[in-house]
């Protein structure tokens, strides 16, 4: 009997946990949706009624004004993003995981002033405008495609974490391999990386997504529209709408205009999403286990 009964109270619990986790998924799940049913809307009924999780009036008339009036730009803008975010992601986890590996050395000397030294850049930055002129001036990144990867090409926060699973390795693999006469290099690439496929997969989500939404270095840096990334060139569509549907007319453009507002606010978001969207499933479950080892192992 008392078997029975807690078999029934493990029951309940489980299905409590499904009910809540379900209607917790639900509730992150209901902005989405309403963002994708805006986007379908035609504006005139947006106006006229606000937000719906159905779509009012169903309408392609948003995606068309994207996609036809900037469909060679977008496509090129799409490119640009494309490039800078894989090479961006390669070069960030080449550059992030060696020092990692380094500063993971009990060996290395002076490994305890580098991370200090590290560590110091989040909390100390000479500021905007000398970063500016020394990006511009020093190193020519002004319209340029190094512009957008070089800026973001390391994060202090992605070293310490990949350092610290790089530091719960058993240091007698390294030594094992140093008496059958390997290098520390060679330590790196067949052993630390192979052992690290979780972490490097975590910074790697980490930085393609900080590529991937970034719009600020091209704000700052670039002036040709042919290197404008997906972020930013959607993001100067959507202020054109604004500043027209406000009343003030951007040069080039008639004075009698009627833009989609809202809706285009929505597809935007969900064109800038969508490849995210279908790429964060499939490593999701290495994201997850990587925040949580890096910050329970040291």
């Amino acid at each position: 009997m008392k078997q029975k009964n807690r078999l029934l109270g493990d029951q309940l619990v489980i299905a409590f946990a499904y009910g809540f986790i379900g209607l917790f998924a639900l509730v992150c799940l209901y902005p989405l949706v309403l963002t994708l049913s805006v986007s379908f809307s035609s504006e005139q009924a947006v106006a006229r009624n606000g937000y719906s999780i159905i779509p009012l009036s169903p309408s392609l008339d948003t995606y068309k004004y994207i996609f036809v009036n900037s469909g060679m730009k977008l496509l090129k803008s799409y490119g640009v993003t494309l490039l800078v975010t894989t090479v961006g992601t390669m070069g960030a986890l080449l550059i992030t995981s060696m020092i990692a590996f380094s500063l993971s050395i009990k060996k290395l000397k002076y490994r305890n002033v580098l991370a200090f030294i590290s560590n110091f850049t989040i909390i100390f930055s000479a500021g905007l405008i000398p970063w500016y002129m020394v990006s511009v001036n020093y190193y020519g990144l002004k319209n340029s495609i190094l512009a957008l990867i070089l800026p973001s090409i390391f994060s202090v926060w992605n070293m310490f974490l990949m350092r610290t699973y790089f530091a719960s390795i058993s240091p007698s693999l390294y030594e094992a391999a140093e008496m059958d006469g390997a290098n520390y290099f060679t330590i790196y690439v067949k052993i630390a990386l192979p052992l690290s496929k979780t972490a490097l997969l975590t910074v790697g989500l980490m930085y393609a997504l900080q590529y991937w939404n970034d719009w600020w270095h091209a704000l700052i840096f670039i002036n040709d529209r042919d290197l404008f990334p997906l972020q930013y060139f959607l993001y100067n569509i959507l202020s054109n709408v604004n500043a027209i549907s406000s009343g003030r007319i951007p040069s080039g453009a008639s004075g009698n205009i009627t833009l989609p507002a809202e809706t285009v606010k929505m597809a935007i978001t969900v064109i800038t999403i969508g490849p995210i969207m279908f790429l964060y499933p499939y490593i999701q479950k290495y994201f997850v286990h990587g925040i949580m080892a890096g910050a329970v192992k040291e």
